[in-house]
């Protein structure tokens, strides 16, 4: 099949003259095959502040297509990816030090995400908390999220015990193994440890507050978990190595894909740092990336040798302005839009809980962009979670969400808030704190007093909160577990469990 790049191109020039009309925060795209970049086109600003341009060559925030750099760096240092967390990590409690490698990297590991777990004891992701201080938290987890191997829930705790593993290994700091890995590509990729570290012409992030933009802010320690700067350029540059396997990358790409399994046998999606997916025909392997100011994706088609990068210094989606692009590229249709039941949806039992618009799904926080199957269901992308859903009724949507079974049937209009929530709850383990009142709000953790939340009721003794810290939104489901308790669950972390107090 030729590849149009004609047409590709005109597409990433639409891109990235939108941004350029809107005379905001913008981006790159590029267009790269197995020999390099072939089209690089840029639009908007890199700095509102100082009216600097956004250019293929401006370094940006990648977030998580850092991921399987890391990957990368652990199979060049023979580090057994078999091998439990507690090998290496035995200060670990139980629970997470038994956990594989490489479930750690493939999101099926049950490790609860350090971001969501700090938000649900009240702690930001503003805050600034360094290396130390973050792993600390881990060495306190009192359990999994999930029992290893029987669910893919996206967290990014794996990725930063597996960057402290790698230090442990190869008694290098893993910024400079980021550094001198790219460097031998000829590339120019830094991994910032904070975000007061300087990165020279870094792009500022931005987001959205009503008609105006806003800096964004993100506090905790940078890790290979998402922390890599670089422009879009390199970072095609660099995809493109990893399509030729070229250099340092030979044979990179066929180890970082090869499938990985549920406990059950089934197939994931999720690999070591890249999601692999379809496009019409053609099987495509990529990742996105958010940071809080900066959204990004790439995209590629291996068996074309080509593929796109879009980096952006603002909190909009990436993933479908570079599927816009790849499609163009290789004269693949689209697929078709989803139309979805709208509304607010819950499993019978458990926090398990989604809401619906007519492209999108929000899974207990995670969101995904839906499409039509072409067999009168519904899926993702997917960006990150792999979700396939039929419709049966206007009521009721069942299918697999991360690999596991779900029924999810909609919320009833008149549902009221269970007298049995209501009053004061306390994690023994943790010290956090949560008030349900009988107005249908709680005072949620948060540092100086707490944070007042309205409440959705949901069925069978459960209640949405609704935490929104700048551009971000957090939504625990707070459920009895039959057991007398009160648990705390989001997407990325479930371990908050609350007894009842007075």
């Amino acid at each position: 099949m030729a590849l149009d790049w004609t047409r590709a191109a005109a597409r990433a020039n639409e891109i990235a003259a939108n941004w350029q009309r809107e005379a905001g925060p913008g981006g790159a795209v590029v267009l790269f095959d197995r020999d390099g970049v072939r089209e690089a086109f840029a639009g908007g600003l890199a700095s509102i502040d100082y009216q600097l341009p956004f250019t293929p060559q401006t370094p940006n925030r990648f977030a998580s297509i850092s991921k399987h750099v890391l990957a990368i760096a652990l199979l060049r240092a023979g580090v057994p990816l078999d091998a439990p967390l507690g090998h290496w990590l035995t200060e670990l409690p139980a629970p997470l030090a038994a956990v594989e490698l490489c479930r750690a990297l493939d999101m099926t590991g049950g490790l609860p995400d350090m971001m969501e777990a700090f938000w649900q004891q009240g702690v930001p992701f503003t805050a600034t908390l360094s290396a130390d201080e973050v792993f600390a938290l881990a060495r306190r987890f009192p359990s999994l999220s999930a029992e290893p191997g029987t669910e893919m829930a996206y967290s990014n705790t794996g990725w930063r015990l597996g960057q402290r593993i790698l230090e442990r290994v190869t008694g290098r700091s893993y910024s400079d193994i980021v550094t001198e890995l790219s460097g031998e590509l000829g590339l120019a990729f830094r991994l910032p440890y904070d975000a007061a570290e300087i990165v020279p012409c870094l792009a500022t992030g931005y987001w959205r507050d009503g008609a105006a933009w806003r800096r964004g802010h993100y506090g905790f320690h940078f890790s290979a978990s998402g922390g890599i700067a670089g422009s879009a350029a390199d970072l095609a540059g660099w995809a493109s190595a990893l399509l030729a396997g070229r250099g340092p990358l030979a044979g990179m790409l066929e180890r970082l894909t090869i499938p990985r399994h549920f406990a059950d046998g089934s197939a994931s999606v999720y690999r070591l740092g890249l999601v692999c997916s379809r496009l019409g025909e053609t099987e495509i392997v990529g990742h996105g990336g958010s940071l809080t100011g900066y959204r990004n994706h790439f995209l590629m088609a291996p068996a074309h040798g080509a593929g796109v990068v879009v980096l952006t210094n603002r909190e909009e989606e990436a993933l479908w302005p570079a599927m816009t692009v790849l499609a163009a590229l290789l004269g693949q249709e689209l697929p078709a839009p989803a139309d979805a039941p709208t509304g607010l949806f819950v499993t019978e039992k458990g926090p398990f809980w989604a809401e619906f618009t007519r492209d999108s799904i929000s899974f207990m926080g995670g969101y995904e962009r839906l499409v039509a199957d072409g067999a009168g269901g519904l899926r993702s992308l997917p960006a990150y979670l792999d979700i396939r859903l039929r419709q049966e009724g206007a009521d009721c949507l069942s299918g697999l969400i991360g690999g596991v079974q779900r029924s999810l049937r909609r919320v009833p209009a008149d549902t009221a808030l269970d007298d049995r929530l209501i009053g004061q709850w306390r994690d023994p383990h943790f010290g956090t704190q949560i008030e349900i009142r009988a107005d249908g709000t709680a005072l949620m953790p948060w540092p100086s007093g707490g944070m007042l939340s309205r409440l959705t009721p949901l069925p069978n003794g459960r209640a949405l909160a609704d935490l929104l810290h700048g551009p971000w939104r957090s939504r625990p489901c707070l459920w009895l577990d039959g057991a007398g308790g009160l648990r705390v669950a989001g997407h990325r972390a479930r371990i908050l469990q609350m007894k009842r107090v007075g």
